[in-house]
């Protein structure tokens, strides 16, 4: 497997590219828009092309750059089924498994930050049939979690209800080994206190995560609540658009 992660400082973003080399099978996670050239500079030196592009939800505070990877490699864009999204993409479900050559790809439905959310559970077969790391998008960050109340006021206490079982009875349901590799880090507005460090495991995380500590169910959806500072203004209009057909790509 190779696995490179791509950061973009300005706005605490991470996307990633990933695969199977000796089976020729790539596949890119939230790409954003401004690094279009990277993943594909990556699969050219890994001379595999990228044959899958996953988004672990429709986001809010960025461009998506899926549909113009699309475009340019032909691969299939994938996001949960229940996406409002206007171009042609790969329904996923909760347990769905992706091959990608000798590695492949377990979906998990976390809901809580928004109804799409999905993380992505990635082992590779050539080294071990054990799962290696997890995307967990904006479900799970490095020192936080998810803020669950970019829907609406009206639906913040039962997406936090939602969060807390994607984390508890799903993603802290993994080996502690399992490498955790997040969808921002530190200067991102998609959480109240994420490190700068953009990778961490979940026993790790389990640990030392403040906003993990309450494992009350009811406190927790308290606890996820407070602190959080507005969502800024352009984030529904960034994610109107990320759900609108911007060129044409083919499932």
């Amino acid at each position: 497997m190779i696995f490179r992660q791509i950061l973009h400082l300005q706005t605490g973003c991470a996307s990633y590219i990933f695969g199977c080399t000796s089976k020729a099978q790539l596949a890119v996670v939230d790409p954003h828009i401004e690094h279009i050239e990277d993943y594909l500079a990556v699969s050219r030196q890994a001379n595999s092309p990228i044959v899958a592009i996953f988004e672990t939800h429709v986001q809010a505070d960025h461009l998506s750059g899926a549909q113009q990877l699309a475009a340019a490699s032909r691969a299939s864009i994938y996001l949960h089924e229940s996406a409002e999204a206007k171009f042609p993409f790969v329904p996923v479900h909760d347990g769905d498994l992706i091959q990608l050559g000798n590695d492949y790809v377990r979906v998990l439905h976390t809901p809580g930050h928004s109804p799409d959310s999905v993380s992505l559970v990635v082992g590779d077969r050539a080294r071990a049939n054990a799962d290696w790391l997890v995307f967990t998008g904006d479900t799970l960050f490095v020192g936080d979690v998810g803020r669950p109340d970019l829907h609406g006021e009206a639906h913040t206490v039962s997406f936090a209800g939602q969060l807390y079982d994607s984390l508890f009875n799903k993603l802290l349901k993994l080996d502690d080994t399992v490498e955790v590799y997040p969808g921002h880090f530190a200067g991102s507005a998609c959480g109240r206190a994420m490190s700068g460090k953009p990778s961490s495991t979940i026993g790790f995380e389990r640990r030392f995560n403040p906003a993990l500590q309450q494992t009350d169910r009811d406190a927790f959806i308290a606890q996820v609540q407070q602190n959080q500072t507005p969502a800024p203004a352009e984030f529904a209009a960034i994610r109107r658009a990320n759900l609108e057909a911007r060129v044409g790509v083919s499932p």
